[in-house]
C-alpha cells in the first residue's frame, strides 16, 4: 500500500503518492533460490565519474555479489572523449568494439550459460549494447537514471516533446524497463514507455548516520576551517546547470549556505556568490559527517529522478527542503522528513522545524540489500545463448 500525501498547505498536487519504505519478496526468478549467476551492466557512467547512477550502481555490484551474482561492468575505456562543457565525464570512442568484445569474452569464458544483460544507460555504449542483442536474439533489461528531455531542454532550449520518441524507442525492446519512483513510473508509462516496473533506491545506514555528539556537529566548521553561522543550509552534488543551484544561493536565508561538490557552474556561481562556503568536492564515504553537521538539507533540481543525497541527509537525520517535483515528490514526505513547496525559502525555513530523530527513523528500513533483490527479480536469465 501506499500512502496518500497530506493535504498540502501549498500548490503542490496532492493526488501524488509516496513509497512505502523498500521492502521487496523474493526475486520472482528465485522462487528455487537462484538467480542469474552472472550480470554483464553496460553503463555509459562509471568511475570516477561522480553521480547517482555511480553510485547506485556501485551499491548493487556490492549487494549483488554479497547475493552471489558476479557483476562485470562495461563502462567508458580508452578511447573515450570528454563531453563538451563537462570534463569529467567521458564517452566510449568505439563502443560497438567495447561491447562485442566484452561479450565475446564472456562466451569463451563459459559463462554464457547462465547470465543477464541490463543495459543502464542511454549513451554510446548503451545504443552499441542494444544493437549487439537485438543482432544476437539476446533479451535485456534497463533502467531510467536520468532525465535527458527535461535536462536538454533546461539547458539547450530543446523542446522534451521531441527529446521523448528517441529514448522510448531505445527501452522499447527490453523486457523490462527499472524506474527509480513512482512518479517516474506513471510519467513514463503516460509517455508510451512498455513494461516500465518501479526498482527504488537505498541508503547505506552504516555510512550515513546521526551525529551523535557535539563534535560531530562540528563537522563542517572544521571543513570550512572556521565556525559557521547557524543554521546551515547544505547542497551536495554536482555543480550543474542541471542542479539549479542558483534557486538556493539567490535565497536571503539566515546563517550560512554551504555546498560541496564540482563541476562545470563551480567557477562562475562561486564568483557570483562568495557568501556561500564552497567545500568542493569530497569522497563518498566522507559526505555522512557533513550531512550531519547541517541543519537543512536542500535538494533544488527541478530535473533529477531520484536524488540518492536527499536519502543520505535524512539517514543522518537532516530534513530536506525542495520543489514538489518528481524526485522529492517521491523521497521526501511532507512534514515528517523534509518539506516541499514552490517557494524555497519557505520550505527551507519550516525544515529547521522538523525533529531530527523522526527524520532518521523513517529511511531506516531503506536497505541496498532489498534494491539488489528487486533487480535481480527484474532481471532476465540467459541460459545456453548462443550468438545468431
Amino acid at each position: 500500500m501506499q500512502r496518500l500525501l497530506r493535504t498540502p498547505p501549498d500548490d503542490r498536487a496532492a493526488t501524488d503518492t509516496l513509497p512505502e519504505p523498500v521492502r521487496s519478496a523474493a526475486p520472482a526468478n528465485a522462487a528455487d533460490g537462484a538467480w542469474p549467476a552472472h550480470l554483464l551492466l553496460v553503463t555509459d557512467a562509471w568511475h570516477p565519474q561522480v553521480n547517482g547512477v555511480v553510485q547506485t550502481w556501485t551499491y548493487m555490484r556490492r549487494e549483488l555479489d554479497a547475493l552471489g551474482m558476479a557483476v562485470t561492468v562495461i563502462g567508458p575505456q580508452s578511447p573515450s572523449l570528454p563531453v563538451p562543457g563537462e570534463p569529467g565525464l567521458r564517452l566510449a570512442l568505439r563502443p560497438g568494439r567495447q561491447v562485442r568484445q566484452a561479450l565475446e569474452a564472456l562466451e569463451r569464458a563459459g559463462r554464457a550459460d547462465d547470465f543477464a544483460l541490463h543495459i543502464a544507460t542511454e549513451g554510446p555504449l548503451g545504443w552499441a549494447a542494444r544493437r549487439w542483442a537485438l543482432r544476437h536474439g539476446l533479451d535485456f533489461t534497463t533502467s531510467y537514471h536520468t532525465r535527458f528531455p527535461e535536462y536538454l531542454e533546461r539547458r539547450f532550449g530543446l523542446s522534451a516533446d521531441l527529446l521523448y520518441p528517441p529514448l522510448q524507442r531505445f527501452h522499447a525492446a527490453a523486457s523490462a524497463v527499472l524506474a527509480p519512483t513512482p512518479h517516474m513510473v506513471r510519467t513514463l508509462t503516460q509517455r508510451g514507455f512498455e513494461r516500465v516496473r518501479l526498482w527504488p533506491r537505498g541508503v547505506d545506514t552504516e555510512t550515513f548516520q546521526p551525529a551523535l555528539d557535539a563534535a560531530a556537529r562540528d563537522a563542517l566548521d572544521r571543513a570550512a576551517g572556521r565556525v559557521l553561522p547557524r543554521p546551515i543550509f547544505l547542497s551536495v552534488g554536482r555543480v550543474a546547470p542541471e542542479k539549479n543551484l542558483p534557486a538556493l544561493l539567490d535565497l536571503d536565508l539566515p546563517g550560512t549556505i554551504v555546498v560541496v561538490g564540482d563541476g562545470p557552474s563551480l567557477g562562475c556561481l562561486r564568483a557570483r556568490h562568495p557568501q556561500a562556503v564552497w567545500l568542493g568536492a569530497r569522497p563518498h564515504a566522507a559526505l555522512g559527517p557533513l550531512y550531519a553537521a547541517a541543519d537543512v538539507f536542500v535538494f533544488p533540481s527541478r530535473t533529477d529522478t531520484f536524488g540518492l543525497v536527499m536519502l543520505e541527509a535524512m539517514a543522518c537525520g537532516t530534513p530536506v527542503a525542495a520543489f514538489p517535483v518528481t524526485g522529492p515528490l517521491d523521497v521526501v514526505e511532507p512534514g515528517l522528513t523534509g518539506v516541499l513547496h514552490t517557494d524555497l525559502r519557505r520550505a527551507c525555513l519550516t525544515a529547521l522545524e522538523l525533529p531530527r530523530a523522526a527524520v532518521q527513523a523513517a529511511v531506516r528500513a531503506r536497505s541496498w540489500r532489498e534494491v539488489a533483490l528487486t533487480l535481480a527479480g527484474a532481471l532476465v536469465q540467459q541460459r545456453g545463448w548462443q550468438p545468431n
